[in-house]
């Protein structure tokens, strides 16, 4: 058999940038090649950087959309990739919308940033990538359906899996041919069982020789999803009760149709009195679109709701923003509101905007709904600071923080626990990433508990022959 061998690079002992080379005979292909997220000028270096040249990367298999996972494609390719990026064909439409407005973000920012520092002699900061960047990367990405093996080179074959995580999201099988042969599942990101919208993960996963697996939310149980449409429209009856506008970070894909479900059910079904609520994002409204696109990819009691009126999204009673000039309106509204705005982590995009101009009001309140990496601005909002940064100036934290990790589309303790338990005694070997502090020990137990012995939480640049 050709000589398999594992090299780590993004989303080693971190949370994002996830990328890991398969190296196959003479050939390297990456399992995911996303961005770093974080603070500023470590999250540019290590996002220029890439474990081999471009040139030399054969293929990419994506596990899904998350900019974390797939945000450094139109880098890799104006840098000289040229091989093939293979995801589910719902991962392909949603890449397209993302990955350009990840472009755009990166030419707005430098774009700020040089401005501010035009009277100085700092150096001029480029984006990583333009729009004209993510184009090419949209004819390199190969559409392929769950459960149909793909080859990706001669003897390697990848079977995208459902993962539950957002629409289109896929465990990758990879199996290498050889006597024995070799078989490798990389998780992605793994989701919860009963999230609106989606399928659950599949399970049983397939037995494997060797695992990649997230430990995101490895260390602490998630509150219920059952739970979170009651606990929502309290919330926002609270605020309104109060006189106050509520503000909701949320990734563009899955969280914000998972919201924008939630409140329109919770309006249908008389726990939330309507009020004015506004999907304040493009990519949020294209990304929706692409869901309306692929029904089969929703759960039996999204499908149902979708044969009976084909809106399950809340269109009759949310209003999605594209227009700069309608979301600047809503800063100048007094009226109580929901506000849902990109990014998730509060580092780019309208929320912060919106941000700016509410936190600072008691009567207020922002709902964090997913997990908040370390040196972001939405991290340092769940910590309750005092003050925080927006836009290089310091604004006071007085609004209601609320946390409902009940909307994580993240598997927990009790998710990883049951799904491994499968694997149980099977695995040669298993390898721990897209986790920080506590996270990879908590599922290095979840491992042990499964049968599994052979385990690593890699650093950047380690090695290992399958």
């Amino acid at each position: 058999m050709s000589r398999a061998e594992l090299t780590f690079h993004g989303a080693a002992r971190r949370t994002t940038g996830s990328m890991h080379l398969l190296r196959y005979g003479r050939r390297t292909f990456a399992l995911d090649a996303g961005l770093f997220q974080g603070k500023r000028g470590e999250a540019r270096h290590m996002n220029k950087e890439f474990p081999l040249r471009p040139r030399e990367l054969d293929a990419v298999l994506l596990s899904h959309a998350h900019i974390d996972h797939s945000g450094n494609i139109p880098q890799l390719v104006s840098r000289g990739f040229t091989g093939k990026v293979h995801a589910t064909g719902a991962t392909c439409d949603l890449c397209r919308i993302m990955l350009a407005d990840s472009a755009h973000i990166q030419e707005e920012d430098a774009r700020f940033w040089n401005e501010k520092r035009a009277k100085s002699d700092e150096e001029k900061i480029e984006p990583l990538y333009t729009n004209d960047d993510a184009k090419k990367a949209e004819r390199h990405f190969t559409p392929t359906d769950y459960d149909k093996p793909v080859e990706f080179a001669d003897g390697a074959k990848a079977t995208f899996i459902e993962a539950g995580h957002i629409l289109g999201s896929a465990c990758v099988l990879v199996e290498l041919d050889g006597d024995p042969g070799v078989r490798l599942l990389y998780t992605g990101d793994l989701g919860r069982r009963n999230m609106p919208i989606l399928r659950d993960p599949v399970e049983p996963l397939p037995e494997v020789d060797y695992l990649i697996t997230e430990c995101t939310y490895a260390d602490r149980h998630h509150e219920n999803p059952t739970d979170m449409k009651q606990r929502l429209a309290r919330i926002i009856t609270q605020t309104r009760d109060a006189g106050g506008k509520v503000v909701i970070p949320a990734f563009s894909i899955g969280r914000t149709q998972n919201i924008a479900y939630y409140l329109s059910r919770a309006m249908n079904e008389g726990l939330l009195e309507p009020l004015p609520i506004y999907v304040d994002s493009p990519l949020s409204v294209n990304a929706t679109e692409v869901f309306k696109k692929y029904p089969e990819c929703y759960d039996d009691k999204a499908r149902r709701l979708h044969s009976e009126n084909g809106d399950i999204f809340g269109e009759g009673r949310i209003s999605f923003i594209t227009q700069v000039e309608e979301s600047k309106r809503l800063n100048e509204m007094d009226e109580p509101m929901v506000i849902i705005a990109s990014s998730g982590m509060c580092e780019a995009g309208r929320i912060l905007h919106h941000l700016k101009n509410n936190i600072a009001e008691e009567a207020n309140t922002v709902i964090i709904v997913g997990f908040q990496a370390q040196h972001t601005l939405g991290r340092r909002i769940v910590e309750r600071r005092e003050e925080v940064k927006i836009f290089g100036r310091m604004y006071p934290l007085l609004c209601r923080i609320e946390v409902l990790n009940g909307f994580s589309a993240h598997a927990d303790r009790r998710d990883f626990a049951r799904m491994f338990d499968s694997l149980a005694g099977k695995l040669k070997g298993a390898f721990i990433v897209h986790g920080e502090g506590s996270q990879p020990a908590a599922m290095t137990e979840i491992l042990n508990s499964a049968g599994c012995r052979n385990i690593h939480v890699p650093a950047p640049g380690d090695s290992f022959e399958l």
